[in-house]
């Protein structure tokens, strides 16, 4: 019989933590250094990714599980998410994400926790950590797809990993200005960086240096040819079968960066060029597959999102609101 993990001691009782304690309790430095961790330990091998789930269910919304293990730290979990559209209508989210997580000892659920805010940093901080591994040091022009909660985040980390950018411009699905995004980023940024608003997408991805897609989009934002040498892209938005944000072309004239190869190649932006060769972002931290930028490369990272960089915040998050007192156990007897 295997012997008891760390989580056995609470087998008994099943941990529940709401949003605004999972809020309170992730720290934006600490999730950057435990997704860098996932990385390392799916490329290593110390973490599995199981075969991931997504499907489409009712009219127009994605359902996806997302699971898998890290046994010398005794995490077992999954995480249920997927995109609903029509909760806009509500005034909710369209992202919903829930995680669980187990003792892989006894199989007995240990934690449930609010996943949205977790996916929201973890893919933020996953952005940012592709960003400073291949983006120039002094790039200077952002061009931003999107002004969602993903755009934005991925906007805010950006800036944190490049104080060097001055501009950013940003393009909308529907080609107007978004009032709140604008609004929300001259309160935070506005000294520092300036943010126009564009509609013409081959131009601003022209003007940029840096590149990042966050969008639903089923196809692509911009042509091929609208991308010079020397910039970075952080392709986000690919998750599943059929969406694309990237023109043909691209990926045969860069260097293209994933976080799972075999993901990409399913459902991100690498199942519309399978004959691409992927290099996994966690073999480029260890060093097995070192990288260093020539100023006039292309590079890409085409982020589909792992389990284990769910597990590892989440596990984070465990650990937190016991110590803090946060989260609500409940008896949850065999």
């Amino acid at each position: 019989m295997p012997s008891p993990t760390a989580n056995s001691a609470v087998s008994d009782t099943l941990f529940l933590i709401p949003a605004h304690d999972v809020l309170a309790l992730l720290d934006r430095d600490a999730t950057m250094a435990a997704v860098r961790q996932a990385f390392v330990q799916h490329s290593a091998g110390t973490g599995r990714v199981f075969p991931m789930i997504r499907e489409s269910v009712g009219s127009n919304a994605v359902f996806g599980i997302k699971a898998g293990d890290i046994a010398p730290d005794n995490v077992l979990g999954f995480k249920a998410a997927g995109f609903w559209p029509a909760n806009t209508a509500y005034g909710k989210g369209a992202h919903q994400a829930t995680i669980m997580l187990f003792d892989p000892a006894t199989g007995r659920p240990v934690c449930l926790l609010d996943g949205n805010h977790v996916t929201t940093l973890r893919t933020g901080a996953a952005g940012a950590i592709g960003i400073d591994l291949f983006a120039r040091k002094d790039v200077q022009g952002l061009c931003l797809f999107g002004t969602g909660v993903q755009a934005r985040i991925h906007l805010e980390y950006a800036l944190q990993v490049r104080p060097s950018l001055k501009s950013v411009s940003y393009l909308t699905v529907n080609g107007e200005k978004d009032p709140d995004f604008e609004s929300d980023f001259a309160t935070r940024y506005g000294d520092r960086c300036r943010l126009s608003h564009a509609t013409d997408a081959d131009q601003a991805v022209a003007a940029a240096d840096l590149v990042i897609t966050a969008t639903p989009s089923r196809k692509s934002l911009f042509a091929n040819d609208a991308v010079r040498a020397g910039t970075h892209v952080n392709a986000v938005g690919a998750d599943t079968i059929g969406k694309r944000e990237l023109p043909e072309g691209l990926l045969q004239r860069a260097r293209l960066f994933v976080d799972d190869a075999r993901q990409s190649a399913n459902v991100g932006e690498g199942q519309w060029a399978k004959d691409c060769e992927a290099t996994e972002i966690g073999t480029v931290i260890l060093g097995e597959q070192p990288y260093v930028r020539e100023a006039d490369a292309i590079t890409v990272f085409d982020m589909t999102g792992l389990a284990l960089q769910d597990l590892v915040v989440a596990q984070m998050i465990f650990d937190g609101a016991r110590q803090s007192g946060r989260g609500m156990a409940l008896s949850w007897p065999w």
